[in-house]
């Protein structure tokens, strides 16, 4: 299992990036596949998940339900996370990560997974 995050970058406060995460090894109609991101100094936080295997469930974290929206491209394994009015508390390095459980969902945010791709960085200047 490998994953590959790319996308991050500098961006002012209000623009809009793209993050992608290109599974390889896998197949993502098996797996719940997100996006988690680490701020300096700060723990880690679970931003969104994805479940094709779910009817194609997503969940958000608080902290980005309405601005960021997670999708997977069709019949790729590749997942993206569309960023919109971006705030400068969203500056961290941006991880994607998948597991087979548990479903997508606050556990998923939170659980301890198995496979993670290196991080992409994201400033938000303001």
């Amino acid at each position: 299992v490998q994953l590959q995050a790319s996308g991050g970058g500098l961006v002012q406060a209000g623009g809009s990036l793209r993050l992608s995460c290109a599974a390889s090894g896998f197949n993502l109609d098996y797996y719940v596949i997100g996006w988690f991101r680490q701020a300096p100094g700060k723990e880690r936080e679970g931003v969104s998940c994805f479940s094709s295997r779910w009817g194609g469930r997503q969940y958000y974290a608080d902290s980005v339900k309405g601005r960021f929206t997670i999708s997977r491209a069709d019949a790729k394994n590749t997942v993206y996370l569309q960023m919109n009015s971006l705030k400068s508390e969203d500056t961290a390095v941006y991880f994607c990560a998948a597991d087979l459980w548990p479903p997508c969902g606050s556990s998923w945010l939170t659980a301890n997974l198995t496979s993670w791709g290196q991080g992409t960085l994201v400033t938000v200047s303001s």
